[in-house]
């Protein structure tokens, strides 16, 4: 799939803010946002988190197929196709770890899919008078 650069960011995000509330306690037990969690991360942080997810999350999305999303949708894929595409970049290997590795992708993909912001149009682009 073709995704832009500000699509994969989001997802990305998304992806990594559903970490961060499992990890976090005091989002578990609604103390505080999600937000204020994330704003509360240094730069440092956000990069590790980032970083470390983007490896798992950004190769299955490149690999999903490729559909036509009109303009202010968001594109869809079957459990049957996030599940292939986690697993076509999957190290080999068999048994219960692998497998639970394989949930684990495929709920961050599906996470990661959810947040992705509506499709724009690209023409139409508005282009101030002064430029």
């Amino acid at each position: 799939m073709r995704f832009t650069e500000h699509e994969l960011t989001a997802a990305l995000h998304g992806a990594a803010k559903s970490v961060l509330a499992a990890q976090d306690r005091s989002v578990r037990k609604g103390r505080r946002t999600i937000d204020q969690a994330w704003d509360e991360l240094d730069r440092y942080q956000r990069f590790k988190l980032l970083d470390g997810l983007g490896g798992q999350v950004l190769p299955a999305l490149i690999a999903l197929p490729d559909v036509d999303v009109a303009a202010g949708e968001r594109p869809t894929f079957t459990d049957q196709q996030v599940r292939a595409a986690v697993e076509e970049r999957m190290e080999a290997g068999s048994g219960l770890r692998r497998r639970a590795l394989l949930e684990a992708r495929v709920a961050l993909v599906r996470t990661a899919l959810a947040s992705l912001p509506p499709r724009q149009d690209p023409d139409a682009l508005i282009v101030p008078d002064h430029l």
